[in-house]
């Protein structure tokens, strides 16, 4: 009877050794999922995502306000296809290129000749397809910052604004008269907020049909694509604007998928990392949440 007990006893010791020791479960949810995937990362995560077909969405402080870098490119992309739809500017402005208008940082202006003269369409190309600083500030120059923010909350976008010029000047009232958005720097925005934007565009609705249609080609042609674009195939097109600024990655844009477009907006600050390469830890999170997202808002 003892030998029987334990026997028993065995058995059910081992039994439960091999049931803590085994594997993890494997994350189910797409939350579970998102939260294993940033569980050991260094710094903080803002998502927000939505199949712009089923309307299946996920966020992760998808509402909170975020600085935005570049991706306020998109926000004066939008505004300045208005004016040149309202005739307040046009296509073939000419701008000259001066070494007080020169910008450092991302783009291929700064290294042009002064006196270079180029249109305000090539600058909006520029700024989008090589997300180039000088342009990004020659066509505010055109729009202002204030005209981008009164757009945006025509469309019902309070929390996107464009701040000031890249590297200071052109500040907009929201910079002037409330001190806290000067902790966003060049813009502010959301998650959800830049979605929106995004879903606006690729459903025709920014602006008009055609001038949408025209915004979501550049952002196919934009040759930053280390976050959401990486490794993407050519039979997967991706439309996109990233952002970089020393601690801070985000990528924003909609994955042409065959069970949907999914349209999504991923911020990543506080890290402690600045290292402007596509290794860059920031970068590589917003790859492998992009394919999360993907693989399970297609579904």
């Amino acid at each position: 009877m003892l030998a029987v007990l334990l026997l028993m006893s065995s058995y059910t010791v081992s039994a439960q050794i091999r049931k803590t020791s085994g594997p993890k479960p494997v994350p189910g949810t797409l939350e579970e999922k998102v939260q294993t995937a940033i569980a050991d990362f260094k710094g903080k995560v803002w998502i927000y995502a939505k199949n712009l077909d089923s309307g299946k969405e996920y966020s992760l402080r998808g509402e909170d306000q975020v600085r935005t870098a570049s991706t306020i490119k998109l926000a004066i992309m939008a505004e300045t296809f208005r004016q040149v739809a309202e005739g307040k500017v046009k296509w073939d402005d000419p701008i000259e290129l001066t070494k007080e208008k020169k910008q450092g940082g991302s783009g291929i202006l700064f290294e042009f000749s002064d006196g270079t003269k180029i249109d305000l369409k090539t600058a909006v190309n520029l700024m989008i397809v090589l997300s180039d600083n000088t342009a990004t500030n020659l066509v505010l120059d055109k729009v202002t910052t204030d005209a981008v923010n009164d757009y945006m909350a025509k469309l019902g976008l309070e929390d996107t604004l464009s701040l000031r010029k890249i590297g200071g000047g052109g500040d907009s009232k929201a910079w002037t008269s409330d001190q806290r958005n000067r902790l966003f720097g060049l813009g502010r925005t959301s998650p959800k907020n830049m979605v929106r934007l995004l879903e606006m565009m690729e459903n025709g609705e920014l602006v008009s049909k055609e001038a949408s249609a025209d915004m979501i080609a550049i952002l196919k042609r934009q040759q930053l694509k280390d976050g959401i674009g990486r490794g993407q195939s050519d039979t997967t097109p991706v439309a996109s604007k990233s952002g970089a600024l020393d601690r801070f990655r985000a990528d924003v844009g909609v994955v042409y998928t065959r069970k949907g477009r999914i349209a999504m907006a991923i911020y990543i600050d506080d890290m402690p990392y600045t290292g402007y390469h596509q290794e860059n830890p920031g970068l590589a999170m917003i790859w492998k949440l992009s394919q999360l997202l993907q693989e399970e808002l297609a579904r």
